[in-house]
């Protein structure tokens, strides 16, 4: 049966909301982000309006780059605690019209509404959503429809802001024909580079290939992955839409309002971070595997490791003990750090680990977790930052991490562009969430 997919992507998410809150605003060049301190500032834009695209200002951008392109603009912190709240909205709109919802981030979703609408009529219930979500929210979203994901996603992307692409069934391969390679899920900047030395600039230049093509290895087309992409150049993309899909991994970063190297300030950061990875885990009941730490340096050079422990865990303790051990792995001496980074994946259900490995997982572990439940306890109780640890109360790390849920969908794609630093908008630690291809 053929399918009717919808891709909504809301239009600049939160700096719409900004201006819809705030009239005053509209029309006028707005930055959501970290304090730009006058060109000074650290941290990144998180999402940039229309108007200040105009002047070079992209999410994921550095602040104070930001700044320079635009300094009339107007800087807000912004909220996510509202930005969650409209989004929640959101979704229970489209929530309205199928149960097949997959959200992707705070502002974009799947959904697939085969089982109400043919194929043709695609166009004008993607309309209703519109004028639904604009109605209920004043806030305009850009809508692809297509008969899979693929293809949604970039047809959403293709007339924004307020758009509405429609790929009919059989329309396919006239659809892909001219785009960009770069269009392709998967061809970020250094997959792209052998295939635009090959000469496969656009989409369709790959319908000459086949798995068993020579040319494959040439072009960094190998295995899994090239056969993967050798289909969707061909609009082919049978993964269902897939609600509720729980996350691949946890984590939070922070950038640096200096760039530092005192050794005891990293400890207490990775600390800090690591007891906020841990405080998400145990929320959503989850034990992870592998610690993976991030590192970039005063030069905007990146660096991550990773280490898969023999046991699941989901306290703050036996984190940072993996990530300032994959610490020690960075030749980072005589560097100045800007961002640290501490995430968790080889994610597991923590009740059925528990119930598994009753008798079997350290007894430091166990104890470790209990200490950290009941650490969240007593901060639902009587609030965050209830009680702290010892050691993190002469110099603190970064400040508590702010709520977030995801990221916006512009925020991803703008940091999958280049080297960029981190998506958020703020120093301080901030969270991630990891949820599978989008």
């Amino acid at each position: 049966m053929t399918r009717t997919i919808l891709h909504v992507d809301m239009d600049a998410f939160y700096t719409s909301v900004e201006e819809r809150d705030h009239p005053e605003y509209r029309g006028k060049p707005v930055i959501v982000g970290a304090d730009p301190k006058e060109g000074r500032g650290r941290g990144v834009v998180a999402a940039a309006s229309y108007e200040a695209r105009r002047f070079g200002v992209r999410s994921a951008m550095p602040i104070s780059r930001a700044w320079r392109a635009c300094p009339q603009g107007i800087y807000l912190r912004g909220s996510m605690e509202k930005y969650a709240e409209v989004s929640s909205r959101i979704m229970d709109i489209l929530g309205g019209y199928t149960d097949l919802v997959e959200p992707l981030s705070i502002d974009e979703a799947f959904l697939d509404v085969s089982a109400i609408c043919l194929p043709e009529r695609g166009r004008a219930l993607a309309a209703e959503v519109k004028e639904n979500i604009w109605k209920t929210e004043e806030l305009r979203a850009s809508i692809g429809v297509a008969p899979n994901k693929f293809l949604a996603k970039i047809a959403s992307d293709l007339e924004k802001p307020d758009g509405l692409v429609v790929v009919p069934p059989g329309g396919e391969l006239e659809f892909l024909r001219d785009l960009p390679i770069e269009r392709l899920w998967g061809v970020g900047p250094k997959t792209a580079e052998p295939l635009l030395r090959g000469g496969f600039r656009r989409i369709s230049d790959l319908w000459r290939l086949s798995a068993s093509d020579p040319r494959m290895a040439s072009i960094g087309l190998l295995g899994k992955h090239g056969e993967h992409l050798l289909l969707l150049a061909r609009g082919i993309d049978d993964r269902p839409v897939a609600p509720n899909q729980e996350p691949k991994s946890i984590g939070h970063e922070t950038t640096f309002e200096e760039d530092i190297e005192d050794l005891e300030r990293v400890r207490k950061t990775l600390l800090s971070l690591s007891d906020a990875v841990a405080v998400r885990l145990r929320k959503h009941d989850l034990d992870g595997k592998t610690v993976t730490l991030k590192f970039r340096d005063e030069n905007f050079v990146s660096e991550t490791r990773a280490h898969t422990l023999s046991d699941p865990v989901a306290d703050g303790a036996s984190i940072f003990d993996a990530a300032i051990g994959l610490l020690d792995r960075i030749r980072w001496k005589g560097r100045k750090i800007r961002l640290l980074g501490v995430s968790v994946s080889s994610l597991s259900n923590a009740g059925e680990v528990r119930q598994l490995s009753l008798f079997d997982r350290p007894e430091k572990v166990v104890k470790n977790e209990k200490l950290g439940r009941a650490r969240d306890a007593l901060e639902a109780r009587f609030g965050k930052g209830a009680i702290s640890r010892a050691s993190q109360l002469a110099a603190p790390g970064p400040g508590p991490p702010s709520q977030s849920f995801g990221g916006s969908a512009e925020a991803r794609r703008a940091e999958a562009e280049g080297p960029h630093p981190p998506r958020a908008g703020s120093e301080g630690s901030e969270p991630s969430e990891e949820r599978g291809e989008h």
